[in-house]
């Protein structure tokens, strides 16, 4: 959702169209009070802001924008009148986003939007696993050990992550199994020693994470030296 703060209803009107042709929710507004009524119900991806408005100015709006602990985060991208620099200067050392001069294009203003919404928007870090020195990416299916890649199948790599999950724990082999090769398999549990044999030797030292529990079955665990 973009949120419209212009008093001039052709160019509201204008940029609304706009944005919502471009794939974008879009409320306009004409002065302050209708936004910081509507910001009592709904918070904006990024706010459209002009200068100029009747009553309290763009700048004051932003400054309370800013100072408000929900809406402080929101971007915002402040229109100037042409060769209003101190405009400019002063909305961006207040914290705006970024700042478009009227007269502007609409494929113009979808652009900035655009562009500071991709540096705004949080990204998701990278989820990965570590044991000791394994790294395991689980949206890459990268596997790393001691910083190097290796190889795994896919069998390979669902063993090692669910010992790397649940670092510690002790898993019997049909468990491994059924988690692994799925509850219809019909198999001999040899199967998971067999994939545990070749998964310790592509792990290097770090295979030695991958200990035996004598009687029933396998767990991950890092030794401390």
């Amino acid at each position: 959702m973009i949120f419209c703060v212009e008093d001039d209803n052709g160019i509201r009107d204008l940029m609304i169209y706009t944005l919502h042709s471009a794939g974008f929710e879009a409320k306009g507004f004409v002065n302050s009070v209708d936004l910081f009524n509507a910001l009592c119900t709904e918070l904006p991806q990024l706010i459209m802001l002009d200068i100029m408005l009747p009553g309290e100015d763009g700048i004051s709006i932003l400054k309370k924008l800013r100072a408000q602990t929900n809406t402080a985060h929101i971007p915002i991208i402040m229109a100037t009148a042409k060769g209003t620099e101190y405009d400019k200067v002063l909305g961006l050392d207040l914290g705006a986003d970024d700042y478009l001069v009227k007269p502007f294009g609409m494929m113009e203003m979808i652009s900035h939007i655009k562009a500071v919404l991709r540096r705004t928007t949080p990204k998701e870090p990278t989820k990965c696993l570590h044991v000791g020195n394994l790294e395991l990416n689980l949206e890459t299916y990268l596997v790393l050990v001691e910083g190097e890649r290796i190889q795994l199948t896919l069998k390979e790599y669902k063993l090692l992550r669910t010992l790397m999950e649940n670092c510690g724990r002790v898993f019997n082999r049909d468990q491994l199994l059924e988690i692994v090769w799925g509850i219809d398999y019909i198999g001999e549990t040899r199967t998971v020693d067999v994939h545990i044999g070749t998964l310790r030797t592509k792990l290097g030292k770090c295979g030695d994470y991958i200990e035996t529990v004598r009687g029933v079955g396998y767990r991950m665990e890092v030794q401390n030296d």
